[in-house]
């Protein structure tokens, strides 16, 4: 009995064998192996699983693992520029520039605005206010150096008598065109320079400048269109001139020519006109045009030809040039 108990036994173990079983010890490190390979295969990704997007395997360590780090995200990427295909260092470089342009175009922009802003200087109002409710002022100003013509005239100790009435605005009619003049309505010459001028720097600036005389003349246009200044100012030399004339290109914003009063023409308070500077030796032109109805030029509206034909009181500076270097041969 014995004996046939024991062949049993041993069939049984047997027949377990065939069919692939093992003993419960021989499974368990059947399974930690197994469970050692799989960890293995997720250290180094060879069963080709995916890894988390930004995540970087390292070189393998002395211990056979790999370690995991993070790549940070840059600064410079914008979503519109990466799916154009910019990389970080492009992107930086657009976003760069395009900020220079727009602080150059913003400094553009504020240098306008302080410009239209100078006919509300502090100064400027407070002087209306002085000149009364007709008082006008250009709204732009240009300024020319004086040319080498007038050399001669550059120190009034070589050209010390005054200036008058009938030398300056010898002249009542200015031609603009063979249609157009321009006729005189008033004129003065002032001895105190501060009587024909208004602005405290101004008036401080022609005041070193040694400003003897300020001749003025008005005018409107034989069709009733246009009104022009002309003021000479007979200053001590021509570096003083030229100094006037080039501080004029701020400084009108604050002080200028006091208009002359007529009947017959004035500057429409508010309307708009332009300013002109130019030295002549060691006198200063200013020259002032605007538009009767006080509105903006139009294409129909000639200011450099209304200009030049104001200009000709400047005549009796160059009789003076003549008196000085004799008749050009």
């Amino acid at each position: 009995m014995d004996d046939l108990a024991e062949a049993a036994r041993s069939g049984r173990r047997a027949a377990a064998t065939d069919t692939g079983e093992q003993p419960r010890q021989g499974r368990r490190g059947a399974a930690a192996d197994g469970d050692e390979q799989a960890d293995g295969f997720g250290a180094f990704g060879a069963t080709g699983a995916s890894r988390p997007s930004g995540e970087q395997a390292e070189p393998a360590t002395g211990s056979g693992t790999r370690k995991r780090r993070r790549t940070p995200r840059s600064d410079w990427q914008f979503p519109v520029l990466t799916e154009w295909g910019l990389r970080p260092d492009q992107q930086r470089l657009i976003v760069i520039i395009a900020t220079v342009i727009g602080v150059v175009a913003g400094a553009t922009g504020l240098v306008a605005v302080v410009s239209s802003l100078g006919d509300y200087t502090p100064e400027r109002q407070a002087n209306a206010a002085v000149l009364g409710p007709d008082a006008a002022f250009p709204v732009s100003y240009q300024g020319w150096s004086s040319p080498k013509l007038f050399a001669s005239l550059a120190d009034r100790s070589k050209d010390s008598r005054d200036l008058t009435e009938k030398e300056v605005f010898a002249q009542s009619e200015l031609a603009v065109s063979k249609k157009l003049k321009l006729k005189l309505a008033a004129k003065r010459i002032d001895a105190d320079c501060s009587a024909a001028l208004w602005g405290t720097t101004l008036l401080e600036k022609v005041s070193d400048a040694g400003c003897l005389q300020a001749a003025r003349g008005l005018y409107t246009s034989s069709d009733g269109r246009y009104v022009g200044q002309y003021t000479l100012l007979n200053l001590k030399d021509g570096q003083s001139a030229g100094e006037l004339v080039e501080s004029l290109k701020t400084l009108y914003r604050g002080g200028w020519a006091r208009p002359l009063t007529s009947s017959k023409a004035s500057f429409p308070a508010g309307g708009y006109s332009e300013g002109g500077g130019y030295a002549l030796g060691h006198y200063v032109g200013l020259v002032w045009i605007g538009k009767t109805d006080g509105l903006d030029p139009t294409a129909r509206d000639d200011f450099v030809s209304v200009t030049l034909a104001l200009r000709g009181a400047e005549k009796s500076v160059y009789r003076r040039v003549v008196a000085i270097t004799g008749p050009a041969s």
